[in-house]
């Protein structure tokens, strides 16, 4: 069953967002995320599923949602994200985050961009400096003004989904939305 609520994205997809799948798609995917929400690193396996699954019908975005109450890490983990996006590797990290999500020191997200050919310097320097703290906040201050509460929050064609987020649920409310389109 589609559930949607009146929820909707309140800032749209744009350049400035990091996204997988063609902007041709009839479907587009909006994830608030945090890299420390375990519910998140579920999430995760699910829309790895259905990019796989959906391919070109699908396009995805992933937003910073950072539980910093919560998760002590999650805001950092993201602006390592931000900084491997300023050398073109934001979802070679947003993978290696969720792969490691019980290991999201800066000790570890030194190594991790290490591992993918970041410089650690660099690395150690943007995160003392809170560098991308400004393009996180953007990215939680849109979700905060779209209704978003919780991790992990998805949107489908800019309405909130409030369905689960298991495997069968989120495919049946992307196909729906497909049919929708057509």
């Amino acid at each position: 069953m589609t559930t949607y609520s009146t929820s909707e994205l309140t800032l749209p997809v744009s350049d400035r967002d990091h996204v997988r799948g063609p902007a041709t798609a009839l479907v587009t995917l909006v994830e608030y995320g945090d890299y420390e929400c375990p519910y998140c690193g579920e999430a995760y396996s699910v829309v790895e599923e259905v990019l796989a699954t959906l391919g070109d019908q699908v396009r995805f975005v992933f937003r910073h949602f950072p539980l910093s109450q919560v998760h002590p890490h999650a805001e950092e983990a993201a602006e390592a994200a931000e900084t491997a996006a300023a050398e073109e590797m934001f979802w070679e990290m947003h993978d290696t985050l969720y792969r490691n999500q019980n290991a999201l020191d800066r000790t570890h997200l030194i190594q991790y961009g290490v591992a993918l050919g970041l410089d650690p310097s660099t690395l150690r320097q943007s995160l003392a400096a809170s560098l991308f703290s400004p393009r996180v906040r953007e990215d939680f201050l849109s979700g905060v003004r779209s209704g978003v509460n919780g991790t992990p929050t998805f949107f489908i064609n800019r309405l909130r989904h409030d369905g689960s987020y298991g495997l069968g649920s989120l495919m049946a409310a992307i196909e729906g939305a497909a049919e929708e389109q057509v």
